[in-house]
């Protein structure tokens, strides 16, 4: 295998998760938990 064969295949799947992480951090479905961990500072004991 040649180096730049495997260079190649890493950009590509490191490219692959990081559009799997911004869909999965933009989904509706989790937007309700995202809404609340972010007020969690804000909350009084």
């Amino acid at each position: 295998m040649d180096i730049n064969l495997i260079r190649s295949v890493v950009t590509v799947v490191s490219l692959i998760v990081f559009i799997g992480i911004v869909i999965w951090a933009w989904s509706r479905r989790n937007q309700e938990q995202f809404d609340e961990a972010a007020h969690l500072p804000f909350e009084q004991d």
